[in-house]
């Protein structure tokens, strides 16, 4: 099994998320991140970085993040997270966000990009469709996994940029399951934070899927 570590930022909605049943015993290590400096994460194959963590609070760690990268690990960056302020490589347009598109009727132009990624055997289209802020321009070589019409990707995963794996998305599934709204996002943690506990170190480098 993955050794998989999360960021608590000490929101109530990372609370509600990490810290109550329905998902605390997929986590090794809960880290809060004021405390990341002082954290080995040598012991770990994953580092989760809950949505909506404060990026100035990560960007002073991006060598250390970086170093975790460099031995072939896995980063998972979350929605709202200030990515280019602390990856390599990330491209990122804002937009606006259309929040009540599922009232006023028609689709937001998502789509799944990669179907035969092993991620889709455990979520679907519907799971990963809420809203979105922005899109990202997906580096050379690395793979979108949910697109936004001819924009870009909203979800890529990237092992090309480092040694690791990067799993880069601007969904925000913690922030609605810990508000308790958008169903969607609780069937898509539901789907993804197992799917991670089967992303080990030695995956860093899978080139199809198994």
């Amino acid at each position: 099994m993955t050794r998989l570590a999360v960021l608590d930022a000490g929101t109530y909605y990372h609370h509600r998320t990490i810290y109550e049943p329905r998902y605390h015993d997929i986590f090794d290590e809960i880290i809060y991140t004021r405390d990341l400096p002082e954290v080995d994460l040598s012991a770990f194959d994953t580092l989760l970085v809950s949505c909506r963590t404060d990026p100035s609070v990560l960007r002073p760690r991006r060598e250390q993040i970086a170093d975790f990268l460099a031995r072939g690990k896995t980063v998972v960056a979350m929605g709202s997270t200030g990515h280019p302020d602390w990856l390599p490589d990330v491209k990122w347009t804002d937009t606006p966000t259309n929040f009540w598109w599922w009232k006023e009727g028609g689709e937001i132009g998502l789509k799944i990009a990669a179907p035969d990624h092993p991620l889709f055997t455990r979520l679907t289209l519907a799971d990963v469709t809420w809203h979105y802020h922005g899109y990202f321009q997906v580096p050379d070589g690395a793979q979108s996994l949910v697109d936004v019409g001819e924009f870009g990707s909203i979800f890529y995963e990237d092992t090309v940029s480092t040694p690791g794996r990067l799993l880069i998305t601007s969904l925000d599934p913690m922030y609605h399951h810990g508000s308790y709204f958008m169903p969607a996002t609780t069937r898509f943690l539901d789907g993804f934070l197992p799917y991670l506990k089967g992303i080990g170190a030695g995956l860093a480098k899978r080139t199809s899927a198994p």
